[in-house]
Parts: structure tokens; sequence; C-alpha cells
């Protein structure tokens, strides 16, 4: 999406974050914290159940939205375009009337006064003048039919003109409409997001610890069912692609960034894909709709990881069973296993690609050593949708 976006992440609290987040780096066998409940009955799963299920609606939200400005800018460009069309079409109607107007008059001064019968009597070439005669009257049909078909192709581009002027207005209406509801949905994720900065750190480290726990065991479930495949070597577009998504890890999330300082899920994977020579759509839910499909067992580095049943998450491929992403407000763009969320499927932005010959995969345990903290102000981790 053009232009910045607010950033929306919590910011109160910082010291209680910052804390979780140093807890977060000790031995999980230290980190077996009881979860009391929270005042007003509801626990902490709960509460983070409801920050997860408001970042699903936000991401949503916001893929909409950028669907919607992405289409605007189109609109913009079209009604741009046809409006362009129309003025050289009522341009070139202005000089061919004025040419037929010439020949009209010229006409009308050889036919009056004298006789053209006399004229050719006395002309010093009458076969001539014949000859320019037939010529000047030549001439002014064709000028005239000329004139004709250019008032019909000005009709027509003054109404394509009218139709896309009417488009963009409508899309104009669609686009407020959008943002207005990725705003609320974004107030609400920020009052959830305000109640859970009053955690204690170590019940933020229970939650981290058991939201590592139930990866970790879907990424095993998966792997276990043989759906990856064998390993397989990218194209040459997808290696560019994958290889600029690894540089960008450390930087921030942030709602409809498309880099080069922070991103969102799509922001990151658009980018990438354009950094490679190949542009893809810019939302999740746009890449799933228009991409090659690819079964997981036919996976290799590059391709796209689509998740949830609305398509409003999505990752790159990073081989391995890891993908590179950009996951959440307070977290940076990452490694993460590819099941961190429910899968819907996968896309190849380059499906006609031939993989790299002798193709040297990234040593994915390097890349994914110490990225840099997180901003001052932004939460630390939250546990991803339950699934």
């Amino acid at each position: 999406m053009s232009g910045r976006l607010l950033r929306r992440v919590c910011t109160a609290c910082t010291t209680t974050m910052l804390a979780a987040q140093a807890v977060l780096l000790a031995p999980a066998a230290a980190r077996a914290v009881p979860e009391p409940p929270e005042p007003g009955g509801r626990s902490v799963t709960e509460l983070l159940t409801d920050l997860q299920r408001l970042y699903r609606e936000a991401e949503k939200a916001t893929e909409a939205y950028n669907t919607t400005e992405e289409k605007l800018r189109e609109r913009r460009a079209e009604t741009e375009r046809v409006d362009a069309e129309l003025a050289r079409a009522r341009l070139s109607l202005q000089e061919s009337r004025g040419a037929a107007g010439r020949l009209a008059r010229q006409q009308y001064q050889n036919v009056t006064g004298i006789s053209p019968y006399v004229r050719l009597l006395l002309a010093r070439d009458p076969q001539r003048a014949l000859d320019q005669g037939h010529v000047i009257g030549q001439l002014a049909r064709e000028r005239a039919e000329t004139v004709g078909r250019l008032e019909g192709s000005e009709r027509k581009a003054d109404a394509l003109a009218r139709r896309a002027r009417a488009a963009l207005d409508a899309q104009l209406t669609l686009t407020e409409r959008k943002k207005k509801e990725r705003d609320d949905v974004r107030r609400r994720l920020d009052d959830v997001e305000r109640l859970l900065a009053s955690l204690s750190a170590g019940q933020l480290t229970a939650l981290a610890d058991r939201e590592r726990a139930e990866t970790a065991e879907a990424q095993a479930t998966l792997v276990a069912s043989g759906a990856l495949g064998e390993e397989r070597a990218p194209s040459p577009q997808g290696d560019r692609a994958l290889r600029y998504a690894v540089g960008q890890l450390g930087k921030p999330y942030e709602w409809g960034a498309e880099g080069p300082a922070s991103y969102d899920c799509s922001g990151l994977t658009s980018r990438a894909w354009q950094h490679a020579g190949s542009p893809i759509p810019r939302t999740s839910q746009q890449q799933w709709a228009r991409l090659n499909r690819v079964p997981l067992d036919r996976l290799r580095p590059g391709d796209l990881i689509v998740y949830f049943p609305d398509a409003t998450h999505v990752a790159l491929y990073a081989g391995k069973g890891m993908v590179v992403q950009a996951p959440r407000p307070g977290e940076p763009v990452k490694l993460s296993p590819i099941a961190a969320n429910p899968i819907l499927g996968a896309v190849r932005p380059d499906p006609g690609s031939e993989p790299v010959p002798d193709y040297k995969p990234l040593d994915l345990a390097q890349a994914s050593t110490p990225t840099p903290a997180a901003p001052a102000g932004v939460q630390a981790p939250a546990p991803t949708a339950k699934r």
C-alpha cells in the first residue's frame, strides 16, 4: 500500500514487555509458570485468544483495504488514460473540422461568381482546372467522412471517460469504507493489547512456552505426514526473492508497510518477488487468487505459503520446513516453522522457471542468528493463533 500507515502496536507498559522479552531467552525448563486467572474471571489464555482473533481480523481488514487501494490506483490510472484519449480525440476532431471548413470554403469560392463552364473555356490549362476541381471535391468528401468517424470516436471516448470517472467515484467510496472497517478493528485490537500490557512477565512467558510447544507439535505432525516431500532447488527468481527476504530478518512488522524499513506479511513477499524481477499482486488474498497453486510436496524455496481459510497471512518458503515471515505487531521479520499457522495452501509466482543447477541451500541456522531488537515501544511477542 502506498504511503505510511500509523503503527498500531501497544506502547503501554514498555518496561514489563521488555522484561518479558528477556525472560523468553531463558531455558524453557525453568519457565513452567502457572497461569492465574485475571480479574473479571477471564484467564490469560482467553485474553490472548481474543488478541489473536483480533490480529487475524485486523490483518484481514488491512489486506482488504490494501486490495481496494490497489484497485483505486488502477481506477485512477484508467481514468487518466481515457481522459487523455478523449482529449486527443477532441483535438483530432477539431483539426479535421478546420481542414474540412477550409476545403468547403475553397469549393465555395470555385463555384461562385462565374460559371464553371466559362472558367474552363477561359483557363490557360482547362484539363488542369478540371482535375484540380475534381481533387478538391474528392478531398472534401474524404474529409467529411473523417469528421464523421472522429465524431463517433469522440462520443465513444466521452462515454468511456464518464464510465471511468463513475467507477473511480465508486472505488473511492469502497476504499473509504474499507479504511473505516480496518481502523475499527485496530481500535478494538488496541484495547486488548493495553490489557495484555498489564500482565506479568511470568504469565507472558508461560503462554510463549505453550505457543512453542503447539507449533512444534504441529510441525512434527506435518513433517511425519510426508506432506512436504523432498527438498528441491529454487528457480533463479525464487532464489533471489528468498535471499532478499532473508536480508530483511529483524526488521519490524508494521500494518500495511512494504519496506524497506518495515513490512507486513504480504508487503514482504510482494517486495521480495519485485526485487527478484517478477512482480506479484500486493496482498495475500490476491496472491492466493491469482498465482499458480502448487502442492506442498512440490514446494521449492521462494514459493509462497498462504495461511488461514480466508488467505489473510502469507510467508515465503525457505526450505527445510521453514518460512520467512513478517508475523504480527511486536515481532520482527523472522524464520518460523511452516506449521506456525494453519496452512491454506501454496502458490508459485514463476511456475515455468527451471530450478537453479547445483543449488547450494542457504544456511538457515546462520540466517536466524541474532536479529536486531525491536524498536522501543513495541510489545513483546504474543502467541500465534490457536489451530
